[in-house]
């Protein structure tokens, strides 16, 4: 962390090769972002006013070039411009917020004052009043109604460029009468989980895979994370590149002094719910200013959610993480029709819980919130063997010899039915599970894929063997697969004892006189 003796010499230093005024660059950011950790420790300027609410980090990291691109948006023209910051929960929205005011205060771009505005909450007017009345000694006339006396407060703002920040937006009809007029001294910032399709938003995606581990190092230790890269990757991409939780980890590694492999097998067992992801109310300790862990920030965005939608979040998990076909969650969706089915689609859409065109995804840490949700629902069960029943018919319409435009065809439901076969089985009927795995051998096999094909007859014959008694003829089916695939890598005393297996138990289930036996 820098050390910061001579505020004035320093906060010079650092800004002196910056263009400002409009000009501000991705090198300029990337050269103030080495010198200094995050803008907030940094003394601000005196005599300004502004109410920049405490940074969420530690180290601001991997956003320089969307700090360019919303400068250039809020500079773009001579009026009121309107810039949007959207995104999922987590993903750091506020943060690009706090950083942008913090790094344009410095280079004291905003002469007019920098108003941040809390705008989940609902007194969105009386926060510009008091912003007004304390940081201006402004004093509208009490007899005016409160949109008139903002209204007064606009007409009568300090003079020069000035921006208003409206964050966590989640109604933008409630923020709409409180926009400050087409002046052009005033430039307005909003976050929102919305999808508001204003021209000037811009998408907030997950970090990169250099950049997290940039942001983990930097809370763990460098030494720490090079000594377990592997495993630091492998976190990283557990939680999904998402800012908020690479935060949260990072600070509970540090704390606990435990090692990576631990935090990933800590994770495995408890998910969304560990400790290290939860942040509980009035303890701040080594959570710096966030307020909400990772569930806590999805949870705000479900209760935004229709019935439907919520129903259609939960199907959706379901799937594997891998693109969706929205024929396939049509087909999944048997209770709704498919107008309905598209109108709980784009609320997912627009709160950022679910990204895709053709195809739809969701992130990994949202799947396992709503599963966690799924689970809860009361027709839970019966929206899983919906799932699987479309599953099963997709691996029965693949045949032993797949052809290409059949293998074109399916290719998309792979990876879903792959999940099924791994994680859905109970909700599989008995007559069907050797199906499920027969599908994936076809597919794989069929494209002489063999090394692919071989876990999956494998596994084929360990959740029969469980779930059907070792006395079934689908076990026999599957010692039979299993040996067929190595009968074609020529592994011919492999495939021999399975072969004289899977015909003993057939003789013996179904007699000498069946012809499944001949």
């Amino acid at each position: 962390m820098t050390n910061h003796s001579d505020s004035q010499v320093t906060r010079q230093e650092i800004f002196k090769d910056v263009q400002a005024n409009g000009n501000i660059t991705v090198g300029n950011i990337t050269q103030i972002y080495k010198i200094v950790n995050n803008l907030g420790e940094l003394p601000k300027p005196t005599g300004f006013p502004q109410n920049i609410p405490a940074s969420n980090t530690d180290k601001f990291v991997g956003r320089e070039r969307e700090l360019e691109r919303l400068h250039q948006q809020l500079q773009s023209n001579h009026s009121v411009v309107i810039a949007a910051v959207e995104g999922m929960g987590g993903v750091g929205k506020t943060e690009l917020a706090i950083q942008y005011s913090l790094l344009h205060l410095q280079l004291d771009n905003y002469p007019g004052g920098i108003c941040w505005l809390r705008a989940r909450e609902s007194d969105i007017g009386l926060q510009i009043l008091e912003f007004a009345t304390t940081d201006l000694s402004l004093h509208p006339p009490e007899n005016l109604e409160l949109p008139e006396q903002v209204r007064w407060c606009w007409q009568h703002w300090r003079q020069g460029e000035t921006l208003i920040v409206f964050d966590d937006v989640k109604n933008f009809s409630h923020v709409k009468p409180y926009l400050p007029p087409q002046l052009s001294q005033f430039k307005v910032l909003i976050t929102t989980r919305l999808k508001l399709d204003l021209a000037g938003s811009l998408f907030l995606k997950v970090l990169s895979e250099t950049d997290a581990l940039l942001l983990l190092a930097q809370l763990i230790g460098e030494e720490k994370q090079n000594q377990e890269l592997a495993l630091a990757k492998e976190l990283c991409q557990r939680l999904g590149y998402l800012p908020l939780a690479l935060q949260l980890v990072g600070r509970y590694v540090k704390k606990r002094n435990i090692t990576l492999a631990d935090m990933l097998k800590r994770l495995e067992e408890k998910g969304l719910g560990h400790p290290s992801l939860v942040v509980k109310e009035n303890d701040p300790t080594w959570t710096l200013n966030v307020k909400n862990g990772v569930a806590a920030a999805f949870e705000l965005s479900w209760s935004e959610l229709s019935d439907d939608a919520q129903q259609l979040g939960c199907l959706l998990s379901l799937f594997a993480l891998a693109p969706i076909p929205w024929s396939l969650v049509e087909r999944a969706a048997t209770e709704q029709d498919s107008e309905e089915l598209e109108d709980a689609r784009v609320e997912l859409e627009n709160l950022h819980l679910l990204q895709g065109g053709d195809t739809y995804q969701l992130h990994q840490l949202i799947q396992e919130f709503l599963r966690n949700k799924q689970n809860n629902l009361v027709n839970a069960d019966e929206q899983k063997d919906n799932f699987c029943k479309v599953f099963v018919g997709v691996a029965q319409s693949i045949p032993d010899s797949p052809t290409l435009q059949l293998i074109t065809s399916v290719k998309d439901a792979i990876a879903h039915l792959a999940e099924v076969a791994q994680n859905l089985t109970d909700a599989v009927s008995d007559k069907n599970l050797i199906s499920v795995f027969v599908g994936l051998y076809a597919f794989y096999s069929g494209q002489g894929l063999y090394a692919i094909a071989e876990p999956w007859c494998q596994l084929c014959v360990s959740v029969l063997q469980s779930r059907l008694g070792e006395e079934h003829p689908d076990v026999a089916s599957s010692y039979n697969n299993l040996a067929e695939l190595y009968y074609y890598q020529g592994l011919y005393s492999e495939a021999e004892p399975l072969l004289k297996k899977a015909l003993s138990l057939l003789q013996r289930l179904l007699g000498e006189e069946h012809p499944s036996v001949a």
